[in-house]
């Protein structure tokens, strides 16, 4: 059951991650600029990791809890665990796309998107493949993704391959300890979830390296392309 969740999972995330196309991150990352002005990319960097943590902690704890419920708890959360893992694919995918809009990195293709947010998620694994397809050993690989790149199909399936296979072994434990009750499953959803979320926002920093030090587009020309939505509207992540 739980690699069929996840199985699915993945499918849902790539789905989504297709969806999340410029304008929709470029809106984003200048929600939170409009809110913080001033602040450097650096610090926006900052808050992205920020939001992404809260957003991911809280989703596993929320399955967790649900656990806890007398006489229906274990069975729902079993539900609840394919929507969850979603949840947490699809938090990574604006997260990372967002990091990279930060560097100037816009992907327009579909399968580019997919490529840069499997290839984050994976780590070392995942950009070694990468950079392997694109046949280049330099570290800018995501840059390279921002342009046309012939045969992405296939490294995406490499990526997709590996994917699924790391991500069933690291998190069939984890949606195991889940569903316990007594309250138990929401402290190992949490902490599960966070050490996950955090080995994502190392593989971007390695994937991205340093934040900028200046913006390259100032504020109003980014707000004027793309008009901000309500504040209760804005695209941000869970907390």
């Amino acid at each position: 059951m739980f690699k069929s969740a996840i199985e699915k999972a993945v499918v849902d995330v790539l789905d989504t991650g297709s969806k999340l196309q410029a304008p929709a991150v470029r809106r984003y990352v200048a929600y939170l600029r409009e809110r913080h002005p001033g602040e450097n990319p650096a610090q926006i960097v900052a808050r992205l990791e920020k939001q992404y943590l809260l957003a991911v902690t809280g989703s596993g704890a929320a399955v967790g809890a649900t656990a806890a419920v007398p006489g229906i708890g274990t069975v729902a959360a079993l539900g609840a665990v394919g929507a969850e893992t979603a949840f947490f694919m699809e938090a990574s995918a604006l997260f990372t796309l967002a990091r990279a809009y930060v560097h100037g990195i816009e992907p327009e293709d579909k399968e580019a998107r997919r490529a840069m947010v499997l290839a984050v998620v994976l780590g070392d694994t995942g950009m070694a493949i990468v950079q392997k397809g694109l046949r280049t050993s330099s570290k800018n690989w995501a840059g390279a993704l921002a342009g046309k790149v012939p045969g992405l199909g296939a490294i995406n399936s490499s990526l997709l391959q590996q994917f699924i296979k790391r991500f069933i072994t690291k998190r069939a434990a984890l949606m195991a300890g889940k569903i316990l009750p007594a309250g138990i499953g929401a402290a190992i959803g949490g902490a599960g979830n966070r050490a996950l979320g955090k080995v994502t926002i190392e593989n971007a920093r390695k994937a991205f390296g340093p934040a900028p030090a200046l913006w390259a587009t100032p504020l109003h020309n980014v707000i004027d392309a793309d008009p901000l939505p309500a504040l209760d509207a804005a695209p941000v992540t869970k907390q």
